[in-house]
């Protein structure tokens, strides 16, 4: 007996007991597969279905059943093989339930990692372990890529075999990984299954043993951040072949993204922690700061007490011994004075004598002859002295000082000075090794010697005491206020919070230079005038668009804080010309636009828009400059149509555009025309963009001939649009369009890959391609072509660029390098239209120019009524281009006469209607183009 079956969810089975023939095997499968198959002869043959199952059952028995036997036994055969499809199908929910499950806790998990305070390689670790919950992930990395650096970083990594370790800081180029599967998974930007020998060779990537053993069984998937790839999760087993299944890659796709989130995550609140904590740190050092401060100021309030008690002393001591004596009681709550003594030279100069002394041990210091001390030292220099032993030791080895006394550790003298003229000395030592006497107390030392030295003229010691205590008084109250004044600024700021919603929402409604209206709140009046007018019972108003012209200029002369005032003025002088109920509102830039709410008719409007243009064409005083301003008007008044404010400003500003083409400072109204036109454009704009997801764009190419023999050197392709409606379209009937909405790079990178796909079906011959210079300001133009030459299979070296002198003169670093990649892969330029821009002789040598293409306006000139003028610039460029050692090449030949001209001038090349008109197809190169 045999049973087969065929259901949508568990697929297809079959079943037999042992010893059944093969034949009858087939004979169920038969059934099963083609409801029409007849049924077998000598055996029990039956085929049913069931929902979305199909089963049959064939069956030889030993012996004949009569006919309701063989029913009967039919029935349990049906019901026994129903009820194990059942089971079998509960069996798969469960365990898609269990999956399920699985899944969404796995995701739970990540999104708790995420939140969790563990550190980043602890998370990783945990990800990998709730990943090896879904499936084998004993080999497991994940890593990081960013596009813009072109760099990866290996955030994790885990494996049997390969012992290399990750750096997650660390990143890596990817120019140094050539032959990195990771790197090319990533760059193909979708998932990848099966032995890695397999994926390589489908993607191009060569053997490399520094990137670790092959794998039996690789599954790798992207992450993607704002369809970007931004990373990948990567699993692999050694040991089995097709361990990871495509459920397993849909459940890892799945489960990267929200890993990805996860990380974003982390990251995110790492970076937020390490905010905190740098501000934490921000706010000790702040702290500590004041702190330090603090501690300044009871260092000068202790000063200040000293000071007071030394300016006391001054005028009340008795005697010098008892002013000396106080003297020191006040040093020694300064710094350390236990060991202190004051000296004086003698009248007649040659002794010493020591008017006060306390020391440990020179008890008594008797007078003595002036020598070589360190006190006479001093005085001798007139400059104090900080000294250690070794200083001590080194003077004294230089002879200028002999010790006298017990020997110091640290030791400090300042003179007494009388009239300029150091009469004595005073002196503090240590003789421990803990206590070492510093700059601040040798200041502190001098500023108190200064006060003994006019102990004997009191009044003017007084005078300088009480000028020293006012002015650290005036320290500590100037201290005070400002801390006062900081907690008044603190106090303000929650006032200041309160007045914060009524100061932003000002600001977002009115223009920061000007203090006018700005373009949201003449939106709101636009709106609110347009729905009273779909209500009736008011007049007809009017929209004004103003824009300054040449105010490009001004920023430029005399700087940007010129230019703001000029605004300012504009916006003054206009609002002077309008009545209350009107409003002038700044939009940006140099534009203004002003709501006339009840204008009598169109003669009052130009009126006004005439009356403005006069205001604002008075001279202006700006930066020492007498300026004359002027601008250029578009009037939109209300018509019916009109639904929304920005409708009637657009409008406006389409009829300024109106008067600055014809001629500026003048006012231009809005009428069908222009509605038309700008109909036409927005429905040519869309058809554009249509055109772009269709690709209805294709190159027609031109020969380019050797003007010798003829023969076709190479093409230039040229664009044309396949259009729906209007069929084939040259690109000067679009082109503006496209410029104006951004739309043209597209549509060339269009035409470009039809170009290398030509090259690569036709093998010989050059060809080239228009860039403009909106193309060359992109970083990556030169290896986006690159790899569309490579991707199409085409030879980069039949390539040319054909490019303006103004590209070359809007970003030349940017320009150059970008030509010298190409160069290097074979792309060569060609520098089209030359000589009616500026041609600069200085770009010439500097960038790598392969040809110059002489414009057709001097090539139609040779054999027309400008022969003598057209012959003369030809004649120059050649002169030029054969200097440089730059080929030439001639464009829009159209009769034999100008080819003669070009060839007996020395042109070697040229193109024109003379050689054939731009086709799809053109002939092979080297053939003789038709004259």
């Amino acid at each position: 007996m045999a049973v087969c079956w065929s259901d949508r969810r568990l697929g297809s089975g079959s079943s037999a007991l042992l010893d059944t023939p093969e034949a009858l095997l087939e004979q169920a499968r038969s059934r099963v597969l083609d409801a029409a198959h007849p049924p077998g002869e000598d055996c029990i043959d039956h085929a049913w279905e069931d929902d979305d199952a199909r089963m049959a059952i064939v069956a030889r028995l030993p012996e004949s059943l009569t006919p309701s036997s063989e029913q009967a036994w039919l029935a349990l055969a049906r019901r026994a093989v129903d009820a194990s499809l059942a089971a079998a199908l509960a069996e798969a929910r469960i365990e898609s339930l269990r999956k399920s499950e699985r899944l969404q806790q796995a995701l739970y998990e990540i999104a708790d990692l995420a939140g969790s305070n563990l550190e980043m390689d602890e998370v990783l670790a945990r990800i990998h372990a709730v990943v090896g919950t879904l499936m084998p992930s004993e080999n497991f990395y994940i890593v990081l890529f960013d596009e813009s650096r072109q760099t990866i970083r290996f955030l994790y990594f885990v494996d049997q075999l390969d012992p290399w370790v990750a750096e997650p800081e660390h990143e890596i180029p990817v120019s140094e990984l050539p032959n990195s599967l990771t790197v090319a998974m990533l760059r193909h930007g979708r998932p990848l299954l099966g032995p890695s020998s397999e994926v390589r060779a489908a993607l191009g990537v060569e053997r490399d043993d520094s990137h670790g053993p092959d794998a039996a069984d690789w599954l790798g998937v992207p992450m993607r951040r704002d369809d970007q790839v931004s990373g990948g999760i990567v699993v692999q087993s050694y040991d089995q072949a097709g361990r990871y299944s495509e459920e397993d890659r849909a459940l890892l796709e799945y489960v990267a993204q929200h890993i990805l989130t996860a990380l974003d995550r982390k990251q995110a609140k790492l970076l937020l922690e390490r905010r905190v904590d740098e501000r934490t740190r921000e706010l000790q050092q702040a702290n500590t700061v004041m702190q330090a401060e603090i501690i300044e100021r009871q260092r000068a309030e202790q000063l200040q007490r000293a000071l007071y008690r030394i300016s006391e002393l001054s005028v009340a001591a008795g005697s010098i011994e008892q002013f000396c004596a106080d003297v020191h009681a006040v040093v020694g709550e300064l710094l350390y004075a236990r060991n202190f003594y004051i000296a004086m030279v003698s009248a007649d100069g040659g002794h010493l004598e020591f008017s006060y002394s306390v020391d440990e041990h020179d008890k008594v210091r008797e007078p003595r002859p002036m020598g070589k001390g360190l006190s006479e030292y001093v005085i001798n220099s007139a400059e104090a002295l900080r000294a250690d032993r070794e200083t001590i030791a080194r003077l004294h080895a230089e002879g200028k000082v002999l010790s006298q006394g017990a020997q110091a550790h640290s030791w400090l003298g300042v003179p007494l000075s009388r009239d300029g003229a150091a009469i004595g000395v005073l002196a503090v030592q240590s003789y421990s090794e803990e206590i070492v006497f510093t700059l601040r107390d040798q200041d502190l030392l001098t500023f108190v010697a200064y006060h003994i030295d006019n102990a004997l003229a009191r009044k003017r010691a007084q005078e300088s005491l009480k000028a020293a205590h006012a002015e650290l008084e005036s320290r500590v109250e100037s201290r005070t206020r400002e801390l006062e004044e900081a907690n008044q600024e603190l106090r303000a700021q929650i006032g200041e919070r309160l007045h914060a919603e009524e100061q932003l929402t000002h600001q977002a409604r009115h223009d920061h230079l000007t203090g006018l209206p700005n373009r949201i709140q003449l939106l709101e009046r636009l709106d609110g005038a347009i729905a009273a007018m779909q209500g009736g019972g008011r007049q007809p108003f009017a929209v004004l668009f103003l824009d300054l012209d040449r105010f490009k200029l001004v920023n430029d002369s005399v700087g940007h804080a010129a230019g703001d005032r000029m605004l300012v003025e504009t916006g003054r002088r206009i609002g002077a010309l309008l009545d209350a109920k009107d409003m002038v509102a700044r939009l940006g830039g140099d534009e203004f636009a002003i709501l006339l709410e009840d204008p009598v008719d169109a003669e009052a409007i130009t009126g006004m828009a005439s009356g403005i243009l006069a205001a604002l064409g008075e001279p202006m005083w700006i930066a020492g400059r007498e300026l004359f301003p002027s601008a250029s008007i578009g009037i939109a008044v209300w018509q019916p149509q009109y639904r929304r404010g920005q409708d009637m400003l657009r409008d406006a500003d389409a009829a300024m555009y109106r008067a600055k083409a014809r001629g500026r400072d003048r006012s231009e109204l809005f009428d069908d025309r222009m509605r038309a036109e700008a109909t036409r454009l927005l429905d040519l704009e869309a058809d554009l963009r249509r055109a772009i997801l269709k690709d209805a764009f294709e190159p027609a190419f031109q020969p380019i001939v050797r003007l010798q023999d003829g023969s076709v050197v190479g093409h230039e392709a040229l664009l044309r649009w396949n259009h729906e409606s209007r069929g084939v379209l040259a690109p000067g009937e679009f082109i503006g369009v496209g410029e104006d909405s951004g739309l043209i790079e597209q549509v060339d990178w269009l035409l470009y890959s039809r170009v290398c796909g030509w090259m690569a079906r036709h093998g010989e011959g050059y060809v080239s391609i228009n860039v403009s210079p909106r193309h060359l300001r992109s970083d990556d133009f030169a290896e986006r072509l690159l790899r569309m030459l490579d991707d199409a299979g085409a030879d980069p070296r039949r390539l040319r660029i054909e490019i303006t002198e103004v590209a070359l003169l809007d970003d030349a670093p940017r320009a150059l390098r970008l030509f010298n990649i190409l160069r290097e892969h074979g792309v060569l330029v060609l520098l089209d239209d030359f000589g009616t821009g500026f041609s600069a002789l200085s770009y010439l040598h500097r960038f790598p120019i392969h040809a110059l293409k002489i414009d057709r306006s001097f090539v139609s000139g040779l054999d027309g009524e400008m022969h003598a003028e057209s012959l003369a610039l030809v004649r120059a460029i050649l002169a030029l281009a054969g200097t440089l050692g730059i080929d030439a090449i001639g464009e829009g030949i159209e009769t034999a006469r100008q080819r003669e001209i070009l060839l007996e001038l020395g042109c070697a090349y040229g193109q024109g209607y003379l050689y054939g008109r731009p086709v799809p197809e053109p002939a092979a190169p080297g053939k003789p183009a038709p004259a």
